[in-house]
């Protein structure tokens, strides 16, 4: 949801020093995996019970997620490009929550395991959707060029960050923040259904 609105403002700062990576030699995919190494060592920091660190490290691997992009455009897109940006992106949107279970057992356990599946759910609708997508190929320009089709929805990218975001400040409320975002994820999950219903049938 908030992502369209986002990406319009970010892109021309990402394209300029996407622009710089280039020159000085750097691959979309090396900043691909520098991210995913960055979104790891966040989920170690949080369940270290350093959450100032994980929110830096956060915020860094974020940045490179959205630089690969931009640096795949001043060279060239590759499928495999496309499918590290996605399956790392997935392990390290798992990783976070695993990370505040770890910090605090007792009382991240339970919220952490219902934002997984909602996670697991939410990306299976995704993925199984741009698949039947790729098969009929439709084709979205909804958040730009991408690798597969993208579908909207109340809980994307954006709204994950600020979620994980707010749960490094405020690391006692990990648990409300996991079970209304959770389920912001089910909503997106079951309108997308409702959408491949339409679409598909």
């Amino acid at each position: 949801m908030l992502d369209g609105s986002v990406k319009a403002r970010l892109d021309p700062a990402l394209d300029a020093l996407a622009r710089q990576l280039h020159r000085a030699g750097f691959s979309a995919d090396a900043v691909t995996v520098a991210g995913f190494v960055l979104g790891l060592g966040a989920a170690l920091a949080i369940g270290l019970n350093a959450f100032g660190l994980g929110l830096g490290l956060i915020l860094a691997s974020r940045l490179a997620d959205g630089l690969d992009g931009a640096l795949a455009r001043q060279t060239r897109p590759t499928d495999l490009g496309g499918y590290l940006d996605i399956v790392l992106d997935f392990i390290f949107y798992g990783a976070i929550p695993l990370g505040f279970a770890v910090a605090d057992p007792a009382a991240n356990a339970l919220p952490a395991t219902v934002l997984l599946m909602s996670f697991y759910a939410n990306g299976a609708s995704f993925l199984a959707f741009a698949l039947m997508a790729e098969k009929r190929k439709l084709v979205a320009a909804a958040r730009g060029p991408k690798s597969l089709y993208f579908t909207t929805g109340l809980a994307e990218a954006g709204e994950t960050l600020l979620v994980f975001v707010l749960a490094c400040l405020f690391p006692a409320w990990f648990g409300i923040l996991a079970y209304v975002f959770a389920a912001l994820c089910f909503v997106t999950c079951f309108s997308r259904i409702a959408l491949a219903t339409r679409v598909f049938r």
